[in-house]
């Protein structure tokens, strides 16, 4: 009994210890000041969309309380957060103090994969989880190409991952592929399940259909590339039909 009672009484001095010392640093943060503002933006091969100079004096106009000298606790981190996220490039945002006072705020950006141009209208870009996003002023990236009317048509949506997944599927299996993303420049689609490849090197335009079967038809693109080419010359053909299973047809 005694023994059960010394380390039950142990145990709630622990917790009181650890309490009092919860408090402690509470306090102690409450009343830290901000030294500073420092954005860092995660880096990502080829994609500058977001300026960290940008958002920083974007969340400065937007949060006057962000001047050196204000106490950390009449800073609303949430806020800042959502300012930050409603970038149309901005995936996520972390906002957080350090032990010297400084506002830490570090970003994700969205990646394009795509592009989806329009001849009369401002284009758009496809993101690697299908999220449709706006281009930019600033910067260009050199992405996989989309464009005729069943393309233009697919920037009214807000995600192609929900939308059009066999698209995003494709989209996906070229960008990934290094051969491909450099070869493949181009889709044409005139219509829904009229998918048209335009490519780096040679001038055939290849029927490849609606995007299903994608790694057997990009299977008779290779022995298209390997087998047939190498016999025939680059410029005998301009039309290649993989739509068919089983079938290359040359025209």
């Amino acid at each position: 009994m005694k023994i059960r009672f010394k380390k039950g009484f142990l145990f709630f001095v622990l917790m009181l210890i650890l309490v009092v010392f919860i408090g402690f640093i509470e306090n102690k943060s409450a009343g830290r000041r901000l030294a500073g503002v420092e954005v860092y933006v995660k880096s990502v091969s080829d994609v500058y969309f977001v300026d960290e100079k940008d958002i920083l004096q974007t969340i400065k106009s937007e949060f006057p309380l962000l001047e050196p000298g204000t106490t950390l606790a009449e800073i609303n981190l949430y806020n800042i957060e959502k300012k930050v996220e409603s970038h149309p490039f901005v995936k996520n945002a972390e906002v957080f103090s350090d032990q010297k006072g400084n506002l830490k705020v570090v970003i994700e950006q969205h990646v394009p994969i795509a592009r989806i141009s329009r001849p009369r209208a401002a284009d758009g870009y496809v993101s690697t989880e299908g999220i449709i996003l706006p281009t930019s002023s600033k910067y260009t990236s050199r992405v996989l190409i989309l464009y005729g009317n069943y393309a233009e048509s697919l920037l009214n949506k807000e995600n192609l991952e929900e939308a059009a997944p066999e698209m995003m599927e494709l989209i996906r299996f070229i960008h990934k592929d290094p051969f491909w993303k450099a070869q493949i420049t181009e889709l044409e689609i005139p219509r829904k399940g009229d998918i048209r490849l335009h490519q780096q090197v040679g001038k055939q335009v290849i029927e490849f259909g609606d995007a299903t079967e994608i790694e057997d038809k990009f299977k008779k693109i290779s022995l298209f590339y390997e087998e047939i080419l190498p016999k025939k010359g680059w410029n005998t053909y301009s039309r290649v039909n993989i739509k068919y299973k089983g079938q290359i047809v040359c025209e």
